[in-house]
């Protein structure tokens, strides 16, 4: 039974807190990492190769985080996952050499991206599907205040006091490993509306969902890879420049992350996902044509804030999804987002050699097939009606 104090607490507490932890850690590991590995382990552009494709690893293998259920709830291994992020962010400054980055960023690798695929779940799960948009929304929000604090913070640590290092990751490892364990402690048990399946499962209905995530891993890594790599190889961006883009994005994130939820939820999965492939389009071809520094950096944050109509891919998902197979479907959804990030950054770097426009233009393929994914949403899904095309005799079909 819950204590009087404990019945006060609810699960959307617990997500926003586990959130803020997470995009803290996370960006404080991220906004280093280039200037560390290069100015401590004396890293060239073949270990900074390795070890982000290592990192993109356990993203890849998400799905067994599934077989972690037949053992450990959910909301322990949420919280499980986020100590072993801390650990790996804490001790990253104690091993400047190749082997031990690998190692350590593997290890937070595994935390962040397990955090992340249960942490999908047990949104999916504790939030009832007419408010789930708006809290994602908001959870964006949370994430964009996180990331700019730990940026303020580092600039305070460093470049005002002139701070390690060392002592920077392991502050912010060791702090963040304190908050989570008394996350741990905090907060009870919470109740799951139903029982989760503990095996793989892939069902027929849910094949728009697989495609749908599919596509936007794809487009993800063009953003992450190549879009910033445009700012600074063709326009001679410096490091400020972008810092500058990625605040800029953040405080859109903080101050109307939440409205866009609101927007998807009034508006429906299918009305914004094609208003966001429609605009995707143009931005990649915009990309694929640009010549003008100021130009390509608005273009920069208009790609980002297409980021936040995502949400309407879970969204969907809820509203179609059986909930004992929301646990497992996370997982493997997961791994799929993850699909693009193992071959296509490879793939179109080799492209971009020969002509960075391609690479833009593939972007906006990619765009294409999305919203021809995104016309075959009905304007309102739910379990039996999941796609336009197909539609299954049962809702069993595996």
């Amino acid at each position: 039974m819950l204590s009087p104090s404990d019945k006060k607490l609810k699960p959307q507490q617990l997500l926003l807190a586990m959130v803020f932890l997470m995009a803290f850690g996370f960006a404080s590991w991220q906004v280093l990492l280039n200037n560390f590995v290069i100015e401590r382990a004396n890293f060239s552009g073949v270990e900074i190769g390795i070890l982000q494709s290592l990192r993109e690893v356990p993203g890849f293998l998400a799905f067994t985080a599934v077989f972690l259920l037949l053992i450990i709830r959910e909301q322990r291994l949420a919280l499980l996952s986020l100590v072993l992020m801390m650990l790996g962010v804490l001790l990253t400054g104690f091993f400047p050499f190749s082997i031990g980055l690998y190692c350590t960023t593997v290890l937070m690798s595994i935390g962040f991206h397990y955090y992340e695929t249960i942490n999908k779940s047990l949104t999916l799960q504790w939030l009832e599907k007419e408010h789930t948009a708006e809290f994602m929304g908001k959870a964006l929000s949370v994430k964009a205040l996180a990331s700019l604090s730990a940026y303020a913070l580092i600039w305070l640590l460093m470049g005002y006091w002139g701070v390690d290092y060392l002592w920077v990751y392991a502050s912010v490892g060791g702090l963040g490993l304190i908050a989570v364990l008394l996350l741990w402690a905090r907060f009870p048990l919470f109740e799951q509306k139903a029982q989760q399946h503990k095996k793989l499962i892939f069902r027929k209905r849910y094949g728009l969902y697989y495609a749908l995530v599919f596509m936007s891993g794809a487009r993800r890594q063009i953003f992450v890879v190549f879009a910033g790599f445009l700012m600074v190889e063709k326009f001679g961006y410096s490091v400020s420049d972008i810092s500058a883009l990625f605040i800029v994005n953040y405080l859109f994130n903080l101050f109307f992350a939440r409205r866009i939820g609101r927007f998807i939820g009034q508006w429906g999965e299918r009305r914004v996902l094609i208003i966001e492939y429609l605009g995707l389009i143009a931005v990649f071809s915009s990309y694929a044509l640009v010549n003008d520094s100021k130009v390509a950096a608005a273009l920069y944050v208009i790609d980002h804030m297409f980021f936040a109509l995502a949400i309407a891919i879970s969204t969907y998902f809820q509203k179609i999804a059986d909930e004992r197979d929301i646990a497992a479907t996370a997982s493997v959804s997961f791994t799929i987002n993850h699909i693009a990030a193992v071959f296509i950054p490879a793939l179109l770097g080799v492209l971009w050699v020969y002509n960075h426009s391609l690479v833009f233009w593939v972007g906006a393929g990619f765009a294409l097939c999305s919203l021809f994914l995104a016309l075959l949403i009905p304007s309102k899904p739910e379990a039996g009606n999941e796609w336009l095309v197909f539609k299954p005799a049962s809702n069993n079909a595996s």
